[in-house]
């Protein structure tokens, strides 16, 4: 409503000098053209008030007018029209008022005559100006609108996806973790107990992030911790984890639960596809204006395809990131040997 009152301001100053400037233009155009007749100061001053007033009213309903009927390019000629109409309207009627103030004086009422076709063009061209001027104002700010209402549909659309991929993020892991507990509680019954308490302190964890779009790196770190712990309890000794994060790097902000799918996706074609312990290495850097970090975790090349069997786990990061940057070289992956690495820049404003 705001934005709405400071457009209709710049409106209704921008007529008013446009009117001031047509005002001027007409009394000087219409006070050569009376020059000959010889007329008296009151009906130079009457013919200029009652000339303008009737122009300005013109004005004023040609900026009334395009504020609720806008023409699209094929229909430009209405312009014309209606400013040959209102001109006619304006030279009409002033001299109708005219006569009637001055109807004894035969001189002026003659001079009103032979100057009807030159008030006439000069109305019609001045009216013109103005109905061009409003056409102009009102697309800009027609366009402008349109724009605004783009972006927010996309902001509204990346937010509703975003929230979309978040969401598709926990049922997988969470029925592994069912899983796993039923599979543990007649065998370990004090592991399943505990399994089922760092359960619900993560999903603690996730409804409190629903609301946040950027975590710091050292809480996403802590938060990353519970699901580690989680899965080292349904993979037992054969899981390590290497978590190395200078001081510096913890402040640095993130998309809040971005880790979760890429360790997810490490601890898949590290363990799912190999029968020996694995240790999943986890770093973060400070690289110029970009938070790095990087999740690297060994394969078996004859069983595994990590480079083209990603899953859903880094294509929705990588969705995720372009949502939010714009970027599609955000995420990479590459491989050492049998070492595969997740590496993932943080643009940090």
């Amino acid at each position: 409503m705001e934005k709405q009152a400071v457009i209709k301001r710049q409106l209704v100053w921008t007529a008013i000098l446009w009117w001031v400037i047509i005002s001027v233009i007409y009394s000087l155009l219409l006070n050569e053209t009376l020059k000959g007749f010889h007329l008296t100061v009151p009906e130079i001053v009457a013919d200029n008030l009652v000339s303008n007033l009737l122009l300005a009213g013109c004005c004023i309903l040609i900026v009334h007018n395009m504020r609720f009927y806008l023409p699209r390019q094929e229909k430009y000629v209405y312009v014309l029209f209606i400013s040959l109409g209102l001109a006619a309207v304006s030279v009409f009627t002033g001299r109708l008022v005219l006569w009637l103030l001055f109807r004894t004086d035969v001189h002026y009422t003659g001079s009103l005559s032979q100057t009807m076709g030159i008030r006439f063009a000069i109305s019609c061209l001045l009216i013109a100006c103005m109905s061009i001027l409003s056409l102009l104002w009102y697309t800009q700010q027609e366009q402008k609108s349109a724009a605004d209402r783009r972006k927010d549909a996309e902001q509204l659309t990346r937010e509703a996806e975003l929230f979309k991929l978040r969401q598709q993020l926990q049922p997988h892991f969470l029925f592994n973790s069912l899983n796993s507990i039923s599979a543990l509680i007649g065998s370990k019954p004090e592991e399943a107990r505990k399994m089922i308490h760092q359960l619900s302190d993560f999903l603690r964890g996730t409804l409190k992030k629903e609301d946040q779009q950027w975590v710091h790196l050292c809480d996403e770190l802590d938060y990353l911790s519970l699901y580690l712990d989680i899965e080292k309890v349904r993979f037992g000794h054969r899981l390590q984890t290497s978590i190395t994060s200078p001081e510096t790097a913890g402040q640095m902000k993130l998309p809040a639960m971005l880790l979760q799918p890429i360790v997810e996706n490490a601890i898949k074609f590290g363990l799912y596809d190999t029968v020996e312990d694995i240790t999943i290495a986890i770093g973060a850097a400070i690289e110029e204006n970009f938070l790095t970090i990087t999740v690297s975790n060994p394969f078996d090349p004859q069983t595994a395809s990590p480079q083209t069997g990603t899953g859903f786990g880094l294509s929705s990061v990588r969705r995720r990131l372009y949502l939010l940057f714009s970027r599609n070289d955000l995420l990479q992956t590459s491989t050492d040997g049998h070492i595969f690495i997740t590496t993932v820049k943080i643009p940090q404003t």
